[in-house]
């Protein structure tokens, strides 16, 4: 399974309207309202690496009311 988050600003007034589009999206397994300069952090989880980019550049990044995104992606350490 591999799993990335993602940080989230949200325009004015949206981050509840932004939350709750992300919690529909499948692949999302987590969304919760951060402070600092992001107002989200969202897990996506998927089996592969390629599905879960995708989940994020054609699903998350066009939900309206999101401004930026930085993607953090998981790597294994030994």
């Amino acid at each position: 399974m591999e799993t990335l988050y993602l940080l989230i600003e949200t325009e004015v007034g949206q981050l509840e309207t932004v939350l709750q589009r992300l919690k529909a999206i499948p692949g999302v397994v987590e969304v919760e309202a951060v402070t600092g300069p992001f107002d989200l952090i969202v897990k996506v989880q998927a089996v592969h690496l390629n599905t879960a980019l995708d989940t994020v550049v054609h699903k998350i990044r066009r939900v309206p009311g999101i401004k930026s995104t930085e993607t953090l992606v998981t790597v294994a350490t030994g």
